[in-house]
């Protein structure tokens, strides 16, 4: 898949969020890159992919002294996404949950609390 077509995944992902969220997010960038660079990826025999990332203060962290700040960033990973999936719907799924699970911890979820909100999402 081409850079612009998975780019316009991951917005379409965003728009499908619901609006009372959408309007919660502020000051943060979402950038496609191919893969993590060297110093986030997994290391050499994981057999973890990185598909994403979040990089900020999470939401329920900021305080009175948050402001003037550089953007949060979300990275979406597209090379490790594409070897995960093996159709164009699957990969609009990944993303998709890619998307939402970075966006939890920008509202500040922890890893665990996602990890549980996707399994029980499974049953």
């Amino acid at each position: 898949m081409d850079r612009e077509e998975f780019t316009r995944l991951v917005q379409e992902a965003f728009q499908e969020i619901p609006r009372k969220f959408q309007d919660l997010i502020a000051n943060v960038a979402i950038i496609v890159e191919d893969r993590p660079s060297a110093s986030l990826a997994p290391r050499p025999g994981s057999n973890h992919l990185l598909l994403g990332i979040y990089h900020g203060v999470p939401l329920k962290n900021r305080g009175s002294y948050y402001g003037n700040l550089p953007p949060d960033v979300i990275l979406i990973f597209q090379e490790p996404i594409e070897r995960l999936c093996r159709t164009p719907a699957e990969i609009k799924a990944k993303v998709k949950e890619v998307l939402l699970h970075e966006l939890g911890h920008y509202f500040g979820l922890s890893e665990k609390e996602l990890w549980e909100i996707e399994f029980k999402k499974g049953d």
